[in-house]
């Protein structure tokens, strides 16, 4: 069984310098596993986080001294401590993100690892774009990443629900709002309807032709104020390439 789920997505990464105006984010990443420990901190540099990575916490309040992360990724399965009581030793240090990844899919786990202060909580198999997407939305809930987003011309701020392009407002309803928030994280990227569906409407949202209808929507808006960004990759998903001067 796959662990992660859109592994060929890594391929479809385009380079892009990273744009959070109140500095890089640092992302610790510590997971067991060597292919899912490299496959995620690589997706969360190829979209301007700096990260570095730990097969363990053994040594996790050295590595928090040294490192001095914003976040960490925490594997909840792991050798010697587990992420449960490691929660405690990051929390101890300091006031940093949690986004835990366990193969525990029980509600019981959830809630532990919820109440054990974890900021979110992802179940394996999960896809990249949806950790991502999850980082982002932790750190920004934390204030460590810019209110507003700009690329190109392109302006997204979705904490004040306003986006506009080349200066002009885009009235976007709250669900092409949360799709348009998933799609510029994901910019340069490939993602499929199931990533889509994921993140902007939940695991419980099946049905491919509600991501077709609001893409369209949202193309028609984008476009009416200047050229396409938003494409259609036949047969694979969406993919928002902005034009950056």
């Amino acid at each position: 069984m796959r662990v992660i789920r859109d592994l060929t997505l890594k391929n479809e990464v385009m380079s892009r310098a990273a744009q959070f105006s109140v500095g890089t984010p640092r992302v610790l990443v510590v997971e067991d596993s060597e292919t899912i420990r490299e496959m995620v901190s690589e997706a969360l540099a190829d979209v301007g986080y700096h990260t570095e990575t730990r097969c363990d916490g053994e040594r996790l309040e050295e590595d928090l001294d040294g490192f001095r992360p914003d976040l960490v990724v925490l594997d909840v399965m792991l050798p010697g401590r587990d992420g449960f009581a490691l929660i405690d030793v990051i929390r101890g240090w300091g006031d940093v993100g949690i986004v835990m990844i366990t193969a525990r899919d029980g509600l019981p786990d959830r809630l532990r690892g919820l109440d054990s202060g974890a900021d979110d909580y992802v179940v394996k198999p999960f896809e990249l774009a949806e950790l991502v997407s999850r980082v982002g939305a932790v750190l920004r809930r934390r204030g460590q990443l810019p209110r507003a987003v700009q690329v190109g011309d392109l302006m997204l701020d979705v904490d004040a629900g306003v986006a506009t392009r080349a200066g002009r407002p885009l009235e976007l309803t709250a669900t092409e709002l949360r799709l348009l928030d998933f799609l510029v994280q994901q910019r340069g990227r490939i993602v499929s309807a199931s990533q889509i569906l994921n993140a902007v409407w939940g695991y419980d949202a099946y049905d491919p032709n509600l991501v077709q209808v609001h893409v369209s929507g949202l193309r028609r808006k984008l476009e009416a104020h200047g050229p396409r960004i938003l494409h259609t990759v036949r047969g694979i998903g969406y993919r928002l390439q902005p034009q950056v001067s």
